[in-house]
Formats: structure tokens, C-alpha cells, sequence
């Protein structure tokens, strides 16, 4: 059966950040990101500067307003830093436009074209849970570093940094009651189907819960939980999240990677911070998750956390929150055949969030 909404993959997430040329030397140094284009004064934009950082096949572009009406500044205001811009890549972001608006997404940016001397780039885009925004780009005709008005920064071949491969999946928080609500907005307007569905009772600690849906496209390349909290005795990590955000939006991204041990090792070394589980979680790892092909010792010494389905096993681990506002954080995830999220892992995961949260007088 014919997909009737193709995607071809994570084109890029842009990041609305108070100082995007600050943050750009944070993900190259501790990420080992490259920044490879650049739009700013120098290249004739008034409005705004960005940096576009490239790992593997991960793209992040940071973006900051240079005056107080630019949408990237009521962003950092309301929201602080954070995901602004999933963007996706369609063969035809025309077609997308109409698919998605004509089954119920509601319009943010009409298709557009532009141009320069490395070719055509077309776009467009619609709206998703909170303010964020799902971008449709439509590049096979363009040649150039990133988009019309950027100029490159870094040519040839890009260094293999921290060893960050793909986005694996982007993950957004919603409100009570609003799980379905935006489930049902990408099966109907993107054709994506429920991959996973965690309850109140799979995701739990003594003090909080919350529940979570998988959805993914057609090809089972772009996937998109969505988690709400659930009613616990105190706060959970989303009701904070939505509290400091001031609304829904992107919660985490998860960025693959071939070689765990090396990239968080190497990330470590840069000083990003990771979550910890105690010691004894690695007690029993043979049991819980059978023979892996990695020294416990080893993930033990980095808090990497492991766990196994019927199709394999996956290791992952999480940093902190990135900024002041305890919101967005990321996973770096490598997958031996499981194609889940960890699900044996989210009771350790849950008290590392929750000590975090005790610390900074959240968790009430």
C-alpha cells in the first residue's frame, strides 16, 4: 500500500537559544558538533543569526534573535531555550503541505521557494502541540551548505567528533488529557501509526508517573513519543517540565550512536553531565538482560543503562537538562536489534530524574 506521506528522514530541529553563537561553542565542544553554515549580519540577515551544527547525520541549527520582535526571542522568553523546529525531509514539500492541512494540520508556513546560485530549496510548515513547529524541506535541488543566506563555515569532510550518528527519536511533552489529542494529529495528518504504548503502571516510582505513546512514520525511520503526565503523590518530571517550559513541546532528543562507551566517554571528557543510577542497578545485568557484548564495568564506570527485547538489546543514558530551566535534555542510545525505549530501565531512570528534582526543591 502507497505511503500517502512519504518522509525521507530527520531533516534538521532548529533551536531558539539566547545566544546562539555561546551555545554554538557548547555543542561543538561538548557534543562534538561542526558548525559547517552561518546566517547572520555579516551574511545580510537583519532579524536573527544562526549557527548550523552538523555530527554523522544530525543537524542542529541554533537560532537568536537580534531584536525583541523576532519569534526566536518570544520563544526564549516564554519557553527558554529549546526545540522551535522539527523539520523533516519530503520529496515534495508542496504535497506535504496539502496532505497535512487538508487532513485537519493546521497551517504555519505556506509552500515557499528559494533560491540562490547552488539551486532551489523548498519548504513548509505546520503547527504541533505548544509552539512548535513541523517543518516539511524539500532539498534534492539544492547544493548549497544549508539553505539560501547561509554561508558556509567548515568544508569537506566532517570530523567524526563524539561519534553521534542519527536522531533516533524526538520526544514531546503534552498536558493531561492531551496524549491522544496529538497521537491521533500525526496518524491522521502524517499517516504515522502507534509503534508503543507505555501506561501509568509501566512508567512509575513510588512518586510519580506519567504515560507515553510511540508513533512513527511509514518507514519506521522518524518516531515521536508523546508523554502526559499521570496523577502520582508528587510532581512528576513532565507537570515540572510543563511548569517551566510555560506549555508543551520538545521534552528530549535521543541521538544514536555505533559505539556507546567511546561517545559518552569523550562527551564526559567535555564536561556534559549524565544522570546516574546507584551501583547496585549493575548487581544483575547478566540476569535481567542476558549476555551483552559489553563490559559491565565499563558501563557501570559511565551510567549507561541497558536493557533487552525480543529483537535485541539497547544501551542508553541521559544528560541533564542542558540550560537553567530544567527542560530540555538528550539521550544517546545504541541499538544491538531492540527496536523499544528502554522500558526495564524506567523505574532507575525516573529516580535519577527525581533526585534532580529534589535538589532543585521540585519534587513537591
Amino acid at each position: 500500500m502507497k505511503d500517502f506521506f512519504p518522509i525521507q528522514g530527520f531533516d534538521h530541529l532548529e533551536l531558539y537559544v539566547g545566544n546562539a553563537k555561546q551555545a554554538a561553542v557548547f555543542y561543538s565542544t561538548c557534543f562534538g558538533f561542526t558548525n559547517t553554515a552561518y546566517r547572520g549580519l555579516e551574511t545580510g540577515c537583519r532579524d536573527c543569526a544562526s549557527y548550523v551544527l552538523e555530527q554523522g547525520d544530525i543537524r542542529l541549527v541554533l537560532t537568536t534573535a537580534l531584536g525583541p520582535d523576532h519569534s526566536a526571542a518570544q520563544s526564549v522568553s516564554k519557553h527558554g531555550d529549546g526545540v522551535a523546529v522539527v523539520a523533516l525531509r519530503v520529496p515534495d514539500a508542496s504535497s506535504a503541505f496539502l496532505q497535512a492541512t487538508a487532513r485537519g494540520a493546521r497551517a504555519a508556513l505556506s509552500p515557499t521557494e528559494e533560491q540562490d546560485e547552488c539551486g532551489f530549496l523548498r519548504s513548509s510548515a505546520v503547527h504541533a502541540y505548544g509552539d512548535t513547529l513541523i517543518k516539511f524541506v524539500e532539498r534534492d535541488d539544492y547544493a548549497g551548505a544549508f539553505a539560501p543566506g547561509f554561508q558556509p563555515r567548515h568544508r569537506g569532510e566532517l570530523p567524526r567528533g563524539a561519534g553521534l550518528r542519527s536522531i533516533d527519536h524526538v520526544v514531546g511533552n503534552v498536558e493531561l488529557g492531551a496524549m491522544e489529542k496529538w497521537t491521533r494529529f500525526l496518524a491522521d495528518t502524517m499517516g504515522f501509526t502507534q509503534l508503543v504504548h507505555f501506561d501509568d503502571k509501566a512508567i512509575s516510582t513510588e512518586y510519580s508517573a506519567l504515560m507515553s505513546k510511540v508513533m512513527q512514520d511509514g518507514t519506521g525511520v522518524i518516531k515521536f513519543p508523546i508523554n502526559e503526565p499521570a496523577t502520582g503523590r508528587r510532581k512528576s518530571q513532565i507537570e515540572e517540565y510543563l511548569e517551566y517550559h510555560h506549555g508543551p513541546g520538545v521534552q528530549h532528543i535521543a541521538f544514536a550512536t555505533d559505539n556507546i562507551v567511546e561517545t559518552v566517554a569523550k562527551m564526559r571528557k567535555k564536561g556534559v553531565e549524565f544522570l546516574r543510577v546507584p551501583a547496585t542497578y549493575y548487581d544483575d545485568i547478566a540476569e535481567r538482560v542476558g549476555k551483552i557484548e559489553v563490559s559491565v564495568e565499563a558501563l557501570a564506570e559511565l551510567g549507561i543503562l541497558v536493557d533487552r527485547d525480543e529483537e535485541g538489546y539497547l544501551m542508553q543514558v541521559f544528560t541533564g537538562t542542558v540550560q537553567d530551566r530544567p527542560t530540555v535534555f538528550f539521550e544517546v542510545i545504541e541499538r544491538r536489534g531492540a527496536r523499544g525505549f528502554g522500558e526495564g530501565n524506567f523505574k532507575s531512570l525516573f529516580e535519577a530524574i527525581e533526585r534532580e528534582q529534589a535538589m532543585r526543591g521540585n519534587l513537591v
